[in-house]
C-alpha cells in the first residue's frame, strides 16, 4: 500500500560473524565487510522511512494511539488491576495501607479466585470437554451455490436432453410442459448430485481447519482466553497470525530421505492480553473505529518477522540494531502498576537492561484525503472521500509495514467476549467485577472475625499501675503468677487488678459473611455446587433437584457461551474459511458452507443426551422385549456411547461389533458341542433344530435375535 517491499536477506547473526573491514581481490572486486552492509541497509531503510506517506502514517498512529491509550487509562486499566489482584488473593494497595494502620488481621478469603476458577471450569467443559466434538460444524447451505462448470454441465445436459426428445418424436421440439418437467427432473438429479459434493467439499474444509487450528494453538490460546473472560471486562483472540517458525521435516538428500529443521510459515491463534489492546474511544465493537495492539516483542519474536510477506526486511534490520544499541522498551504510566499487580520484578524501569521491544500494530480506516495528502496519487486513491483500511506497524520511529488489510471485507482479526456484555461499551463485566462488592463485604467480616475471635479468646486485665510494686512486668500474663501491689496512699478499696471478658460476636459476622457469599453466586451466576464446594439441600439432595438446579443455574452461563459462540468462534472460523477459499491450493475443499458454533446447543443438550441414553439403556438391559427389538448390536453401540463418559478407550471397553459377532458365535457353537455331548450325539452329526434348542438359539442368534434365557442381566443368585 504505502511503498514498502518485501525483500528477503540473510540473518542478522550470520551477518555479524562475518570478518570485518574492506577487502579487495585483484584491485577489481571490492569485498563490504558485515558492519558496512548493515549501515547501507539502515541508510537505505531511513530513506523509505523518510518518505512522506511513511512519515504521515506514523503520525497518524502515533494519534491515535495518544487518544486510546488515555481514554483506557481513565475508565478500565484500574479496575482491571483490581481484578488481578483479587485473583491473585492480594489486596489493592490503599486498602492495605487503611488495613495496616488500623492493625489486626489481614486475611483474604479469595471469593473471586474460587468464583473464576469454577466458572472457567464449566467454561472448558462445554467448549473444551471432548477432543471428539468440537464446539462447532460446517456444513453445506440449503441450496449450494453452482460453480461455473457445473452451469456449463447442467446447459449440456439440457441440450442432449432436448435433442434425445426431438429424435424420439420425429424432429418434434417438446413444448412448454414438457421442458419443465425435463428441466425439473434435470434440476433434481443435479440438486441431489451437487448436495452430495458439497458436503464432501465441506467435511474436507471442516478437517483442513481443525488441522490448521490444532497446529497453530487452538486449545492453549482458548484455555487463556477462558481465564480472561472471568478475570477481565473483555477476553480477546486473534488470527490467523502468519508466523515464519523451524520444524522437524523429511527431506530427501543425497543419502536419501533425513530429517531436517525447515523453516515454515505457521497460521496461529493467540490470546491477546487485555492490558496490550487500545481501541478508539469511541467504539463499542472490534469492528468500529481504529483498533492498536500493543506488542511486547523479543529480539527472537522480531526476528520471525523477516521473511513474511509485508514487513519491510530491511526496516526490521535496522530496529535490530537500534534496539542492540539504546533499547525499544517505552515503559507507559501504568505498566509499573500493571507488573505490580501481576507479581512481576519491576527492576527493569530502574536502569537494568530490559530485552522487550515495544510495537503498535495499527487496524483501522485512514481516509483517502489524507492518503493524498501524504503523498500518494490520484491513480492509487481514486476516491479521497473513500476510507482504505489499513494495518501498519509502528517501532520507535520506523514503520515496518504499512499495507491494506487483507480481508476482502476489511474485518480485523480479534475476535471479543465478554462475561457481562455492557450494550454499546467495548469493555463488559468479568466475573471478577460482578462479585467484587460481595467478595469485600466476606474479606471485612473474616478481618472482623478475626480480630474479634483474637480479642474473645481470653480475659482482658485491667490493672492499678499506681498501686504496683517496683519492678512488676505487666506486659504479660501467665498461670501461677504471683503479683506484688503497694497499699492505695488514699486508703482504697478498689483491687489493684480487674478482669473482664470481651463478647464474642462470631455468629453475628459469620451470618454476615454467609449472606454475602451466597450473594456473590447470585451476583456472578456460578453457585457453589459448580466447583463441589458444598452439597446444596433441600432438592438438590437427589439428582433429579440437582439437574433442575443445575438447568436453572445454567441460564447464565448459556448466555456467556451464545456470547462467545457469536462474537468469537463464529467469527473466526469465518475468517480461516475465507483465508482458505483464498489462498488454498487445493480447490476439492472450497464450496458453499454455512458455520455454527454449538456451544449453547451443546450445553442445552448434553445434559439431557446422556440421562435419556441411561434410560434407555436401562430399559434395554431389562426388557427381553426390547432386546428383540434392537437386538444385541444396539445394546452394544449403547454401551459404547454410554462408555465414552467414563473417560476410557471406549472401543476397548466395548469392542467393535464384528468382534462381538465373532465372540458370540464362538459360544453357540460351545454350547451346541456341550449339548451333544450331554446327549450322546456324536461330533459332527446334526439333530433336528426343535424350538428352544441350542442349534434354533444359534440359527437366532445368527439372524441377529436376542435370546433372553442366554442374555440376562438381571443379577444373579
Amino acid at each position: 500500500m504505502l511503498g514498502i517491499q518485501d525483500q528477503t536477506q540473510d540473518n542478522l547473526p550470520s551477518l555479524i560473524a562475518q570478518p570485518q573491514g574492506p577487502v579487495s581481490v585483484g584491485g577489481i572486486l571490492s569485498i563490504k565487510s558485515t558492519r558496512q552492509l548493515l549501515d547501507e541497509e539502515i541508510q537505505e531503510a531511513q530513506k523509505n522511512q523518510d518518505a512522506p506517506v511513511l512519515r504521515g502514517m506514523a503520525g497518524h498512529i502515533k494519534q491515535c494511539w495518544s487518544a486510546a491509550r488515555i481514554a483506557k487509562e481513565t475508565t478500565v486499566e484500574e479496575r482491571m488491576r483490581r481484578n488481578v489482584r483479587a485473583r491473585r488473593n492480594e489486596y489493592d494497595p490503599e486498602l492495605l495501607a487503611t488495613i495496616r494502620a488500623q492493625g489486626g488481621s489481614e486475611i483474604f478469603m479469595g471469593i473471586t479466585s474460587t468464583k473464576c476458577r469454577a466458572a472457567a471450569s464449566w467454561l472448558r467443559d462445554v467448549l473444551m470437554g471432548s477432543d471428539s466434538d468440537k464446539p462447532w460444524t460446517i456444513s453445506p447451505t440449503p441450496i449450494p451455490d453452482l460453480s461455473p462448470d457445473i452451469l456449463e454441465g447442467l446447459v449440456v445436459q439440457s441440450q442432449q436432453l432436448i435433442a434425445e426428445f426431438m429424435q424420439e418424436n420425429g424432429g418434434q421440439n417438446p413444448d412448454d410442459s414438457q421442458v419443465k418437467k425435463m428441466m425439473a427432473e434435470l434440476k433434481s438429479e443435479s440438486l441431489a448430485e451437487i448436495r452430495a459434493q458439497a458436503q464432501v467439499s465441506a467435511d474436507m474444509m471442516a478437517d483442513t481447519i481443525e488441522d490448521q487450528l490444532v497446529e497453530g494453538g487452538w486449545m492453549g490460546a482458548m484455555s487463556d482466553f477462558i481465564d480472561d473472560l472471568t478475570t477481565f471486562p473483555a477476553a480477546i483472540l486473534k488470527g490467523p497470525v502468519i508466523r515464519r517458525k523451524p520444524k522437524l521435516q523429511w527431506v530427501q538428500g543425497p543419502q536419501g530421505w533425513g530429517v531436517q529443521v525447515q523453516d515454515y510459515f505457521c497460521k496461529e491463534i493467540e490470546r491477546v492480553d487485555p492490558f496490550d489492546i487500545y481501541p478508539a474511544p469511541s467504539s463499542s465493537k472490534i469492528e468500529d473505529g481504529y483498533l492498536i495492539e500493543r506488542h511486547r516483542m523479543s529480539r527472537g519474536d522480531l526476528e520471525q518477522l523477516i521473511g513474511v510477506e509485508g514487513y519491510d526486511d530491511k526496516s526490521i534490520r535496522a530496529v535490530l540494531s537500534e534496539h542492540g544499541k539504546n533499547g525499544l522498551h517505552n515503559w507507559i504510566l501504568n505498566d509499573t502498576a500493571q507488573a505490580l499487580a501481576e507479581g512481576k520484578n519491576t527492576i527493569a524501569i530502574t536502569g537494568f537492561p530490559d530485552p522487550e521491544i515495544d510495537a503498535l500494530q495499527f487496524w483501522g480506516p485512514v481516509s483517502g484525503e489524507s492518503l493524498l495528502e501524504w503523498g500518494m496519487t490520484e491513480d492509487e486513491i481514486p476516491d479521497p472521500t473513500k476510507e482504505y483500511h489499513a494495518e501498519a506497524w509502528l517501532i520507535g520511529e520506523w514503520v515496518i509495514k504499512a499495507t491494506l488489510n487483507a480481508d476482502p471485507m476489511n474485518r480485523k482479526p480479534y475476535y471479543k467476549a465478554s462475561w457481562e456484555q455492557i450494550p454499546g461499551a467495548f469493555w463488559g463485566n468479568s466475573v471478577a467485577d460482578l462479585v467484587r462488592d460481595s467478595a469485600m463485604m466476606c474479606n471485612s467480616a473474616a478481618r472482623a472475625l478475626a480480630n474479634n475471635m483474637g480479642i474473645a479468646s481470653g480475659p482482658q486485665v485491667g490493672v492499678n499501675v499506681s498501686r504496683l510494686a517496683d519492678g512488676e512486668d505487666v506486659t504479660q500474663m501467665v498461670p501461677w503468677r504471683i503479683w506484688q501491689f503497694k497499699s492505695d496512699q488514699y486508703g482504697a478499696a478498689d483491687a489493684p487488678l480487674s478482669f473482664f471478658q470481651p463478647n464474642s460476636q462470631a455468629a453475628e459476622l459469620m451470618g454476615v459473611y454467609e449472606k454475602y457469599s451466597t450473594l456473590a453466586d447470585e451476583q456472578s451466576g456460578v453457585p457453589k455446587y459448580i466447583s463441589g464446594d458444598s452439597a446444596p439441600g433441600g432438592a438438590g439432595r437427589t439428582a433429579s433437584g440437582l439437574s433442575m438446579m443445575l438447568q436453572s443455574a445454567g441460564k447464565s452461563i448459556k448466555q456467556v457461551i451464545s456470547s462467545i459462540d457469536v462474537n468469537v468462534i463464529e467469527p473466526l472460523l469465518q475468517r480461516w474459511y475465507t483465508w482458505n477459499m483464498l489462498y488454498s491450493e487445493d480447490e476439492t475443499l472450497k464450496g458453499d458452507v454455512q458455520i455454527n458454533a454449538r456451544g449453547v446447543l451443546a450445553l442445552v443438550n448434553h445434559e439431557t443426551a446422556v440421562v435419556r441414553r441411561n434410560e434407555f439403556l436401562q430399559l434395554a438391559l431389562t426388557s427381553p422385549i426390547v432386546q428383540k427389538v434392537v437386538g444385541l448390536e444396539g445394546i452394544a453401540d449403547l454401551l459404547r456411547e454410554a462408555a465414552k463418559g467414563l473417560d476410557m478407550d471406549s472401543a476397548r471397553l466395548v469392542p467393535p461389533i464384528e468382534v462381538l459377532q465373532k465372540r458370540w458365535k464362538d459360544e453357540a457353537d460351545a454350547q451346541a458341542q456341550m449339548a451333544q455331548v450331554e446327549q450322546g450325539i456324536p461330533p459332527g452329526q446334526q439333530q433336528p433344530a426343535s424350538p428352544g434348542s441350542t442349534e434354533m438359539n444359534q440359527q437366532t442368534l445368527q439372524n441377529g435375535a436376542p435370546i433372553t434365557d442366554n442374555f440376562s442381566t438381571q443379577p444373579q443368585g
